[in-house]
């Protein structure tokens, strides 16, 4: 949407001043869709639902995605009593729920774990830094593996009744790590149910490189244009009557002023984009704000990089694994602090659930090497155990689930796992995923998840 505001439009020929038509600046509207048309991807998105079981959704999610793999024992799992090559260098806090220790470099979490439910006893899939499990519940499938299956915002994607022309997409995912290739995406439900993911221009809405002033000006003027070309486009009796229905919703998406004020975190006082932090920070006011205007599913990554060379890789702390998590900690720590407490200020804390995790923990030991390299001031892959961090959605918030051994090397009794997760946020949304099935290409119902159980300690 912004890539246009580069350009200028002509309101007497209906084209943009360099010639672009209106279908072409339809397709830059779709661009973000894989290049498709916007309109033809709305036309495959009603052909898509045709056969599906219409919902309605009465609530939404967020979810933070910590790529990388975010080490457990640092951060909401520490073990002070386990000797010091286990424990490592940070020491626990308490916070205002007894039992709910976390890491120091997080005082901010500390005092609104009344609002938090943490999961300890986490179990994931071998894998290799892919968000397909957390996302979809399912492994990357492979040659030997079966066939992919859908992602939820997909499936909500699918699911979802259509009222109407919509400004706003079902699926949005703010960046293209939780958005891209390394997804499973919509599998079987089709390219029409793919996650809107907008792309880097919406990470602030500061002078990007290259545009000067006068630049802005001309985006400024166009956005007032924008809104002259929507009055039109409302005339029945102008051209624009002449569309068909998908391409006026196509351009009421485009141009809408909800749908665009909805990703401009810049229409927020600065006091309350000063508390969630800057950078990719942003993403959790941005978050916010699409579910406010009414987005069931927002997926977005946090702590992708670091401060120095050694954290280039975010949590993949095989090496400098301290060093990293104290730059991260605290960015998360207020992000987070921000969101939580900004939805229940809002009172949308009961509406909005709020998923935080990645895709494993990290190595008990430092320096352990499960063979992806660890040096002796890292930690490495360990699926073995790790942390979903949830918060509202009408959960019961204030409590720890399940625990790791004195080593945090592995859950006490039955692990939780992705799918279970999955689970409990299907039936916030509304939907039972025992009893929901979604068909494959072939006609076969497929089941939402092989485990349908959900955390029982939060219902």
């Amino acid at each position: 949407m912004l890539d246009v505001l580069d350009q200028s439009f002509d309101r007497r020929s209906h084209r943009l001043r360099d010639g672009v038509s209106r279908r072409k600046f339809l397709k830059i509207g779709g661009m973000a869709l894989g290049g498709m048309a916007l309109p033809d991807l709305l036309r495959l998105r009603a052909a898509g639902n045709a056969a599906a079981s219409p919902v309605r959704l009465p609530k939404s999610v967020i979810m933070v995605y910590l790529f990388g793999g975010p080490s457990h024992i640092d951060t909401y799992d520490l073990k002070p009593e386990a000797p010091v090559d286990y424990r490592g260098e940070f020491q626990p806090i308490r916070t205002n729920v007894p039992g709910f220790d976390i890491c120091e470099l997080m005082p901010m979490q500390a005092r609104i774990a009344d609002r938090l439910a943490l999961i300890r006893n986490m179990k994931f899939n071998p894998n290799f830094h892919d968000p397909v499990e957390w996302l979809s519940g399912f492994r990357k499938p492979t040659e030997s593996t079966p066939a992919a299956r859908p992602d939820l915002g997909s499936v909500i994607s699918k699911l979802q009744s259509e009222d109407g022309p919509g400004e706003l997409p079902t699926y949005v995912a703010l960046d293209k790590m939780v958005g891209g290739a390394r997804l499973n995406g919509p599998a079987y439900l089709g390219m029409a149910h793919k996650p809107f993911v907008p792309g880097d221009k919406y990470e602030t809405m500061a002078l990007a490189r290259g545009i000067t002033p006068d630049r802005l000006r001309d985006r400024r003027t166009l956005l007032d244009e924008f809104d002259q070309f929507r009055r039109a486009a409302e005339d029945p009796r102008g051209e624009m009557g002449t569309m068909d229905a998908f391409t006026a919703q196509a351009l009421s998406m485009i141009v809408s002023p909800r749908a665009r004020d909805a990703f401009d975190v810049e229409r927020e006082p600065e006091g309350v984009r000063a508390k969630y932090g800057t950078g990719e920070a942003l993403r959790f006011l941005r978050a916010r704000r699409l579910v406010e205007a009414g987005v069931p599913v927002v997926t977005l990554t946090f702590g992708q990089s670091g401060a120095t060379a050694a954290c280039r890789f975010g949590w993949d702390t095989h090496e400098a694994n301290f060093t990293c998590l104290r730059d991260i900690l605290p960015r998360l720590d207020r992000a987070i602090h921000a969101l939580i407490t900004d939805l229940a200020e809002r009172g949308m804390d009961r509406d909005v659930l709020v998923v935080i995790g990645g895709e494993m923990g990290r190595t008990p030991r430092v320096g352990q090497s499960t063979g992806n390299g660890a040096k002796t001031d890292g930690r490495d892959h360990w699926v073995q155990a790790g942390f979903t961090l949830v918060s509202g959605g009408g959960l019961r918030m204030g409590q720890v689930i399940g625990q790791t051994d004195k080593r945090a090397s592995l859950p006490v009794g039955v692990p939780y796992t992705p799918q279970n997760v999955l689970a409990t946020i299907y039936r916030v949304l509304g939907i039972d995923p025992a009893q929901t099935t979604l068909s494959d290409h072939t006609g076969r119902p497929i089941h939402l998840l092989d485990d349908p159980r959900p955390i029982k300690e939060l219902l």
